[in-house]
């Protein structure tokens, strides 16, 4: 069995386990392909020419914007099933942010022209596109609620699980960079001296730990307690 075969044999087995099959016409198949991204590794990069819809099936990423000044502010984590591209792809505009692979990330991708060509007219797709859209826009509504409801402590919580992506396991490994924390502190609403407040907080009571310009997160299940739920995530 050749590689395609087996790329095209994987790609089934994606649409089928999110039940996206629907979408795509038979022109449209051999047009799918396969991407994986390492960890650190940018999957596109803001303001860059966007001609790829990409579908999210396995990983975790992160998407952020840069100002002009050069400060860069983290918008949201993403994990599977979305999309990458949508907008611009709907709005004919180049790349609005840059998207970062979390964990290493496998993504399906289909060019734009194909979808031009095939299914610009295709109801079950032109759903899927409205609904993935929506969803952001309300998650987005939703994240803005959180953050003038709910004390720093627990929006910092809900933060520190989306960095999380390993699954079901007792020491999840989780950590990021103390040089971060000013775009933190801008995410979650609030200022940075009140977050290195509630990082110490957090650090008496072992949920957290400083170590070598990380933050290493301990205690997951309690600060799973704490969040209620990840706010961070599109899930």
């Amino acid at each position: 069995m050749g590689k395609k075969e087996d790329e095209r044999e994987q790609i089934q087995s994606y649409l089928k386990k999110y039940q996206i099959e629907s979408i795509f016409t038979e022109e449209v198949m051999p047009h799918l392909t396969l991407y994986r991204f390492k960890q650190g590794e940018f999957i596109c990069t803001q303001g860059d020419a966007s001609n790829v819809l990409f579908f999210l099936v396995e990983g975790k990423v992160k998407i952020h914007t840069t100002s002009q000044e050069g400060k860069t502010l983290v918008l949201s984590f993403k994990v599977p099933l979305d999309a990458i591209g949508d907008v611009e792809y709907a709005q004919k505009k180049e790349l609005l942010n840059t998207v970062e692979a979390v964990s290493p990330v496998c993504m399906i991708g289909v060019p734009y022209r194909i979808l031009d060509q095939y299914l610009k007219d295709n109801t079950p797709f032109l759903q899927f596109m409205l609904g993935i859209i929506s969803k952001k826009f309300y998650i987005k509504s939703k994240s803005m609620s959180f953050n003038l409801m709910y004390p720093v402590e627990v929006r910092f919580a809900s933060y520190l699980l989306s960095v999380i992506y390993e699954d079901n396991t007792a020491d999840p490994g989780g950590k990021l960079k103390l040089s971060t924390l000013t775009d933190i502190a801008n995410l979650i609403g609030t200022s940075y001296r009140h977050l290195n407040r509630v990082i110490h907080k957090f650090s008496e009571d072992g949920l957290v730990e400083r170590s070598k310009g990380y933050l290493l997160i301990k205690k997951r299940d309690k600060l799973l307690v704490l969040a209620n739920h990840n706010i961070y995530e599109n899930n």
